[in-house]
């Protein structure tokens, strides 16, 4: 290496291509690398759904969740089974182990899915997908005064041309109900006409029909024959012959039956600003660019907002590209400002070329990482910046050390060859052990398991790879500027400023030099004379934030709390409710919105914080599933109201806060089940979750009651709630004994009830994109009451008409909502909202955990754990765990390698306990909580507060090789090292200070992280200063001690060296 170090001063050509080479290859990978809000991450999820239209929930669980579970169990591989069972549909999700086959394990559950022949008749094919993640770009909203066909063919139109535009791949049209041609025949025209709705049905298959019939091979060449009769629209299907009587005469379809070619018959409406409407989805998947899908939408909509109809609107909502660019924007500009603090501070104490060039290897590493940006599949994210603000400060650490290691060597009259060359060797060591520590410390990042952890490694991976090219900068790249520099001296310059400038530049310089000598020299003497006093006060240090911590002064939670930009109110009302009930909650939740609004107005001076209101009925995005489980679950009883506020640096109010004002003014609403605000940004799950899993679902209630119960004796909860809804009311069919004779069975029985109030599927027909059903059942007038039931007429296999009442029993109940399972057992969530203000998940859960067991005493086969954010938590700490503890061990290596010795990097790690107490200190300075965020940065910090002990260090090793005493060695090293030491800390701290107070809303949760380097960093290095000399000759104490018990020592100042070089 000082080969290739020597070759590089020497050749400054070769120094200047290989910086052309990091910068010209960076701005070229520039374009090509994708920009996104957040990364796109993979999930090992696996998911099979299938659907049973009409069914319940219980008889979904049995028939299909089951069988697909038992199937698929014993796939290898899998880290959990969850599924979930609605009206009319199942969902199973089948979690892998991170890391796993995920691609034979899809191959294998889809062959074992395929296989299972037990399924209803009339289920629909399983589905089995891989779960992709689809980023929101933005919604496109179409609103106004008109009826719901004028929207939803608008929005079909719509959908269709956005999905023509290119590089736009994911758009889906939302709050829009599917078409269905509906053929309704009354129990009365059928009794007239001797038909059933299965005549009607197989009528309508075999004449609506396209048929290839072949093709006829003439001299002329060959002729294709095609039977053409396919009905598309109601009016075709009005012409289909039902009855064709011998006199010539036919009965036509639009004679007996109403002919509906609409919507599917569902509860499903929403509103924008009280105007109906219907959204459009722009989202993206993989590679796909947000700023150029945005692009094309917004180009699209230029030209298309014009064109539309008389009273409808289009608007764009929920613009992810514009929050991008803001945000990054905002990083950027934080990014420069520490940037500039960095050089500001450097050029006060360095020479101002030297200081620009030390600089300079900031964006030197920058654009070098940009370079390998494709190589590594990672994005131009928020994540990403924040990565290269966190490691701003780090990456001119080499570079500080070696500028100042040739500056001392210039100061001492060298030449600057030599000294560029001298300086570099003397500390190249220490500086590539030291950036490679760094490394280490970053790499329990890149490993954390679960879901965040994908997250985590790209800021991992980031750092690591700017890290990489830092070292390569500062060894192979400075050296020659710094050899090669041109220098000026003050009788060449005229400029008043730069005569100034170098004047205080060099006050503060030798300012600073005579403090490290005579201040920090004496200070240093003294405390290596009361080294055990030195060690003590530290030891202290440390037990006495120990003792802070324990004591609850400082506060831990695993998530911070995220300003949003967006208010929901979630309804649920009782299962069965009609949707005028829905209704009415819903205008009282808006009305509570519009008077929030002005009360906020009076209150600060005219302020309008709501942008807009969007409203919707039949449908809400379930919420209580983690994200591989999400469904669109729908139905009259549910309902959602979005508050959309404007930014939150904008804003003299938070969100939670409009969100708990909202929670008053709305207060209790009649037949409410459920009725929660959410405001948070993101989070890691639900902060207060309590699964219970058992096999039946009524202790699980109780169970689920009495924890609702304990949950709401703590002060700050709200919202308490548990996944248990119970569902529609049901009628049981049951076949009496004296259909048996008529040669009836249950079969027929639930065929012909589901024939007329679900409906017979008579074909399903393709109209542009979309699938249209063709139903045959009752008109909307018999399915409303169940007085229809009674008087429906049951067909025997002979022809005849029997009444219902005659032979078959029927008996009303409620069966569930839905039903939740988790391998393979049913489970119940009880949730809760806390005021973070004043507890936390944390300390809420952990006394929980003792009275728990004794809440589900009564229930024996009940049990429980947490989950949400706390499951991420275990999952996410247990890898922490692993991670550091590797890292430690890395960083071991690393310091025992080049300082060949066992014992030394132990006095360099002593360090890092106190980067941990200044990361404590400085969130309680800050004023915020410890959170998993802060716990990353202290890990992460490991290995950065050891570089400077290291350079320490080595230097005392260096000199007590030339043949120096102990003590003079140690001082010397210190006086001489105070410098970059000193630097180096104020780099670090000061690169993070813009992180550390920006506002934005993806920054929040890496806050913790830069207060943690930042604080820890300082501190440390006050450490260092004093507690790694005073270890140093401890150390040197305890080895003379062992080597010669009899002999008194003097652990003042011993007599002379007795250290063994290799201790």
């Amino acid at each position: 290496m000082r080969s290739v170090i020597a070759w590089f001063i020497q050749n400054p050509v070769a120094s200047n291509l290989l910086m052309v080479i990091l910068v010209v290859g960076g701005l070229m990978a520039l374009p090509t690398i994708r920009q996104e809000e957040f990364p796109s991450v993979a999930v090992d999820v696996i998911r099979v759904s299938i659907e049973y239209p009409g069914a319940a929930p219980e008889e979904i669980e049995g028939s299909l969740c089951v069988r697909i579970e038992e199937e698929v169990e014993s796939v290898p591989g899998i880290d959990r089974l969850q599924s979930i069972a609605v009206e009319g549909a199942c969902i199973v999700s089948v979690e892998m182990v991170m890391g796993g086959d995920t691609d034979n394990a899809f191959i294998e559950i889809q062959n074992r899915v395929d296989a299972i022949d037990t399924f209803p008749e009339d289920a629909e094919r399983p589905t089995i997908s891989k779960l992709i993640i689809r980023q929101p770009v933005m919604k496109v909203a179409l609103s106004g005064d008109a009826d719901e066909m004028t929207l939803t063919r608008l929005g079909l139109r719509s959908r269709d041309e956005l999905a023509l535009l290119p590089g736009v791949s994911q758009v889906t049209l939302d709050y829009a109900r599917p078409f269905e041609i509906s053929v309704e025949v009354s129990e009365e025209t059928l009794r007239r006409h001797r038909l059933t709705l299965q005549d009607v049905a197989n009528a309508i298959r075999s004449s609506s029909l396209d048929l290839p019939g072949g093709s006829v091979k003439t001299q002329a060449g060959e002729i294709l024959l095609r039977s053409v009769g396919q009905a598309y629209r109601g009016q075709e299907f009005e012409e289909i012959v039902v009855i064709a009587h011998p006199d010539g005469t036919n009965v036509r379809l639009g004679e007996i039956a109403t002919i509906v070619d609409g919507f599917e018959d569902i509860d499903l409406r929403a509103y924008l600003d009280d105007l109906p409407a219907v959204f459009l989805n722009v989202e993206r998947i993989g590679d796909e660019d947000t700023l150029e899908i945005a692009e094309q939408v917004r180009g699209w909509f230029a030209k298309t907002e014009p064109q539309l109809p008389e009273g409808i609107q289009m608007t764009i909502l929920n613009d992810q590209s514009a929050d991008l660019v803001v945000r990054l924007d905002a990083l950027l500009v934080n990014a420069r400002s520490g940037l500039l603090l960095v050089a500001g501070v450097l050029a006060l104490f360095l020479r101002f070329r030297l200081a620009m060039w030390v600089t300079a290897g900031v964006p030197i590493s920058f654009l070098g990482a940009l370079m390998l940006f494709p190589a590594f599949s990672i994005s131009i994210s928020t994540l990403t910046v924040m990565a290269f603000i966190l490691v701003l400060g780090i990456l001119v650490d080499d570079a500080i050390v070696i500028g100042e290691s040739v500056h001392r060597r210039e100061t001492s009259g060298e030449n600057q060859l030599d000294a560029a060359l001298n300086g570099t060797l003397d500390v190249y060591i220490p500086v590539t052990f030291g950036v490679l520590t760094s490394v280490a410390a970053f790499i329990p990042l890149v490993i954390l398991p679960g879901h965040m952890g994908r997250f985590f490694a790209v800021i991992g991976v980031t750092a690591i790879i700017c890290l990489f090219f830092s070292l390569i900068e500062s060894q192979l790249i400075l050296p020659g500027h710094l050899a090669h520099r041109r220098t000026h001296s003050k009788r060449g310059v005229s400029n008043p400023i730069v005569l100034r400038w170098a004047s205080l530049q060099q006050g503060l310089s030798s300012g600073f030099e005579h403090f490290s000598k005579v201040g920090y020299g004496n200070a240093l003497r003294r405390s290596i004379e009361w080294r055990y006093t030195t060690a003590s006060v530290a030891l202290g240090i440390v037990v006495l934030t120990v003792a802070l911590l324990a004591a609850g002064h400082m506060r831990y939670q695993f998530f911070p709390s995220v300003e949003g930009d967006v208010v929901y109110a979630s309804l649920t009302m009782a299962q069965g409710v009609p949707l005028e009930t829905t209704q009415e909650a819903v205008e009282l939740i808006l009305q509570a919105a519009e008077k929030l609004g002005e009360e906020i107005r009076e209150e600060f001076d005219g302020e309008e914080i709501i942008l807009y209101t969007i409203s919707s009925l039949g449908k809400q995005f379930a919420r209580d599933g983690p994200p591989d489980m999400s469904i669109k679950t729908g139905g009259a009883h549910l309902a959602e109201v979005s508050l959309q506020l404007i930014p939150a640096t904008e804003r003299t109010i938070d969100a939670s806060t409009i969100a708990n004002r909202l929670r008053e003014l709305v207060g209790p609403i009649p037949d409410a089940v459920d009725l929660s605000y959410i405001s948070d940004a993101f989070s890691a799950g639900e902060g207060i979750q309590i699964e219970l899993a058992g096999a039946e679902i009524e202790p699980l209630t109780q169970a689920a009651a009495a924890v609702r119960q304990r949950l709401a004796e703590y002060r700050g909860m709200s919202d308490i709630s548990d996944s248990f809804r119970a569902g529609k009311q049901e009628v049981s069919l049951t076949l009496l004994p004296e259909a048996r004779p008529l040669g009836l069975n249950q079969l027929d029985l639930a065929r012909q009830v589901r024939q007329a109030f679900y409906g017979e599927e008579a074909q399903r027909i393709q109209r542009g994109k979309d699938d249209v059903r063709v139903m045959v059942r009752y008109p909307a007038t018999e399915r409303r009451s169940l007085g229809a039931l009674e008087e429906m007429r049951i067909r025997t296999p002979g022809g005849a008409e029997v009444p219902f009442a005659a032979i078959a029993d029927a008996r009303l109940g409620r069966g569930f909502a839905s039903i939740r399972r988790s391998d393979r057992r049913r489970v119940v969530d009880v949730t809760g909202e806390l005021d973070r203000s004043v507890s936390t998940p944390e300390r809420v859960l952990a006394d929980l955990e003792k009275d728990i067991p004794g809440l589900l005493l009564p229930y024996p086969n009940v049990e429980f754990e947490f989950g949400g954010e706390q499951r991420e938590q275990r999952q996410a700490g247990a890898g922490l765990v692993r991670g550091f503890a590797l890292a430690l061990l890395l960083i071991y290596c690393l310091l025992a390698i080049p300082l060949k010795s066992y014992l030394q990097p132990l006095i360099i790690m002593s360090v890092i306990p106190f980067g941990a107490v200044g990361a404590i200190l400085g969130h309680l300075i800050m004023g915020w909580d410890i959170v998993f965020f802060s716990v990353l940065g202290i890990v992460a910090l490991s290995g950065v507060v050891v570089n400077g002990s290291l350079v320490l260090v080595h230097s005392v090793n260096s000199r007590r090789n030339e043949g120096r005493g102990l003590i003079d060695a140690v001082i010397d090293a210190g006086t001489t090292r105070f410098r970059p030491i000193v630097l180096t800390s104020l780099t670090t701290f000061l690169g993070l200070v813009p992180l550390m107070f920006e506002p934005s809303v993806p920054a929040r949760p890496l806050v913790p992280m830069a207060i943690a380097l930042g604080y820890g960093v300082l501190f440390a290095s006050v450490v260092t200063l004093f507690l790694v000399p005073s270890a140093y000759v401890i150390l040197d104490d305890l080895i003379k001690f062992t080597k010669r018990p009899r002999r008194s020592r003097n652990p003042a100042a011993p007599e002379r060296d007795s250290l063994p070089q290799a201790f």
